[in-house]
């Protein structure tokens, strides 16, 4: 049985952050914590059935040690990656200390485009032996996953499911527990995870049927030509219909306070290090 299974925003701005830089606005120069962002990613932490404490990654943004020491992140069993931009990778080669921690290999899971961009930009990690230097790298384990083949992780699947970001075909992810959770435990699984969203094509919209929790992009309210709009998001979180909905990859266009004011009661604006 699966116990004090969890979820962890590790970080919901924008690739640029929050606050952005040299930005004078009223979100970046807030007092608020909440509208402090670090860059798009998240944790799935639980013991599993065998009593070890596990973690998942999605992606692992340029903050990634920062989130890791913020939130306590203290080893990591699996990265999946939803797609390869900068903001989603960039934190790499800071998997290398918890292979240390660990004293194991980590394997990463991403498609195959994804997969190739980690291995150019990271030809140091996956090419070690052509390195002139014997340095510190992380030790990873590539594996390539695809869109509606489920991934099982110590007792958790995890679904790939096709979004559209703009152009490109990126995945986000149904996450639910494969076996029984201990008794008295709550859960807000299945959820579906779906950052860098501009639209759902028609195949995925069965795979949202009965997610407890959407995390959904909500950029901001101007239209842009790769994340979904706040309006936009909303018209999805109603059809989904999810007891709670969580917006990520926000932009300094929103001030948490007062865009949490004007949302439905079942609708959050996500924050980083929250726990659900």
């Amino acid at each position: 049985m699966l116990r004090s299974l969890r979820f962890t925003f590790l970080g919901t701005g924008t690739s640029s952050g929050v606050p952005a830089i040299a930005c004078d606005c009223a979100v970046c120069t807030s007092t608020d914590p909440r509208d402090r962002r670090l860059r798009t990613s998240a944790a799935v932490r639980f013991t599993d059935s065998d009593g070890l404490p596990r973690t998942v990654l999605l992606d692992c943004s340029p903050d990634l040690r920062e989130q890791a020491l913020r939130f306590g992140l203290r080893r990591c069993d699996a990265v999946l990656f939803t797609h390869n931009h900068v903001d989603h990778t960039w934190g790499v080669d800071e998997l290398r200390r918890f292979n240390v921690v660990q004293n194991s290999a980590i394997p990463i899971y991403a498609e195959q485009h994804t997969m190739e961009h980690l291995q150019r930009v990271y030809k140091h990690i996956f090419d070690r032996q052509n390195n002139v230097n014997d340095s510190f790298v992380a030790t990873l384990v590539p594996c390539r996953m695809a869109a509606g083949e489920p991934i099982e992780l110590h007792g958790m699947r995890f679904e790939p499911l096709r979004l559209i970001h703009g152009k490109l075909p990126i995945v986000g992810f149904r996450i639910e527990p494969v076996e029984r959770l201990a008794a008295g435990e709550t859960s807000a699984f299945p959820l579906a995870y779906c950052t860098d969203v501009s639209s759902i094509p028609p195949e995925t919209w069965p795979r949202l049927r009965g997610v407890r929790t959407l995390v959904l992009d909500a950029l901001r309210y101007k239209h842009h030509p790769t994340h979904l709009t706040m309006d936009e998001a909303l018209r999805i979180a109603e059809r989904v219909g999810a007891d709670n909905t969580y917006f990520i990859h926000m932009s300094h266009d929103l001030g948490h306070a007062q865009t949490q004011a004007q949302l439905p009661d079942s609708v959050h604006l996500a924050y980083d290090g929250l726990v659900i």
